[in-house]
């Protein structure tokens, strides 16, 4: 996945320049179709080695060892034992002929029938939507991919991240951005830097050399940084009054950090006016309004991430904010597989599936791993015609 290889390269480099240079390449889930006719198989192989053989150089350098893609999770000491021999497909031929179609493909909603339930069938033009979730489960394309698809639709949108190391227009590439798109991300330093130009010029006329230095000094701790993404994040919040305004979060930790600060704002506030409860609405409130905020946990369908998706959940709702719904991003149970392997996996997908809507979602979409170079184009094509 050349996400995950790029952040390989940036821990790598980093290690290197620490003096830790005794460095080897583990590749995971590498997958060898075991039905050579599949083309969804055939097509994962190749997207695959397409992405090793690029690779960057620092990587390619180093001795490596590739572990296979397994048809399940590996969860408990039997399956971690496996993690060292190679697969056996006489096996995973055996499994597979009592398989049907029901245990292997799911009937969940798309990415589509999210874009037209957040319109509310075209007649709701605003609002705020927020994707969260751990890293690495594909937030910042879905992000990207509704708000190209509400733009698309006519609508007026602002897409931004709050998470540092997201890059938005790298991951729009070359695709058109419609005239009624924004794109802009909230950049930590920048935000910070602004912050404490507009207190010294606020609080800082009339104060001699050395008051200013204390005040700078007083104004550069690390809490200055989160007050500061704090504010941008609430005009974000305040721009989805006239439009959709699209949130790709930073991973769980500092976004419910940033939400905490949201919180704590929302009580000083409380705390303070004079103003009538009626009449003043904080960035909190906002989010708490299922009206006016939909916030979508996305995840993996394996046990792990749809554990930690179902924590962060229990974090949103203790403090009294309810998530709209639950994508669960990368399906094999939503792709047209064929190949032995793949079907196990999608078959063990489903159970997990039936959990998160029984038990954790009100909602529940699913988008299916796409085998294209360009992920973004391919969940923008119309459904009839995405492989």
């Amino acid at each position: 996945d050349q996400s995950a290889l790029r952040e390989a390269d940036r821990s790598g480099k980093e290690l290197h320049e620490m003096g830790l240079s005794n460095q080897k390449l583990l590749i995971n889930g590498y997958f060898e179709p075991v039905d050579p006719s599949d083309p969804f198989a055939v097509k994962m192989k190749k997207i695959a080695d397409q992405t090793l053989g690029d690779m960057p150089a620092s990587l390619q350098a180093l001795d490596r060892e590739v572990f296979p893609l397994r048809p399940y999770n590996l969860l408990g000491v039997k399956r971690l034992r496996t993690v060292f021999q190679p697969l056996d497909r006489e096996e995973i031929l055996r499994e597979t002929q009592a398989l049907v179609a029901s245990d292997v493909e799911n009937q969940l909603p798309d990415l589509e029938q999210l874009t037209l339930d957040l319109t509310a069938g075209g007649t709701k033009s605003n609002g705020l939507i927020m994707t969260m979730g751990k890293g690495g489960v594909g937030k910042t394309i879905i992000a990207a991919a509704i708000a190209l698809k509400l733009a698309q639709k006519g609508f007026p949108v602002h897409l931004t991240t709050t998470d540092p190391a997201a890059h938005l227009l790298d991951q729009l590439g070359e695709i058109p951005i419609p005239d009624s798109l924004e794109v802009d991300r909230i950049d930590p330093a920048a935000e910070k830097k602004a912050y404490i130009e507009k207190v010294l010029n606020r609080q800082g006329k009339n104060k001699t050399e050395e008051e200013l230095k204390l005040l700078r000094e007083d104004l550069e701790s690390p809490c200055t940084e989160e007050v500061a993404v704090f504010h941008a994040f609430s005009r974000a919040i305040q721009q989805a009054k006239r439009k959709f305004v699209v949130v790709d979060t930073a991973p769980t930790g500092h976004t419910l950090m940033l939400l905490d600060t949201t919180g704590s704002y929302h009580r000083e506030v409380m705390r303070n006016t004079k103003i009538e409860s009626g009449n003043l609405k904080t960035p909190y409130m906002y989010l708490k309004d299922p009206e006016y905020s939909r916030l979508l946990i996305v995840t993996l369908p394996e046990t792990t991430p749809v554990e930690e998706a179902s924590r962060l959940q229990d974090d949103l709702r203790r403090t009294g904010i309810e998530p709209y719904a639950w994508i669960a991003n990368q399906s094999m149970s939503a792709s047209p597989v064929t190949d032995p392997l793949l079907k196990l996996r999608a078959a063990a997908e489903k159970p997990l599936l039936e959990k998160i809507e029984n038990i954790h979602a009100k909602r529940l979409y699913s988008i299916p791993w796409l085998t294209e170079s360009s992920v973004l184009e391919e969940l923008l094509k119309p459904a009839a015609q995405a492989i």
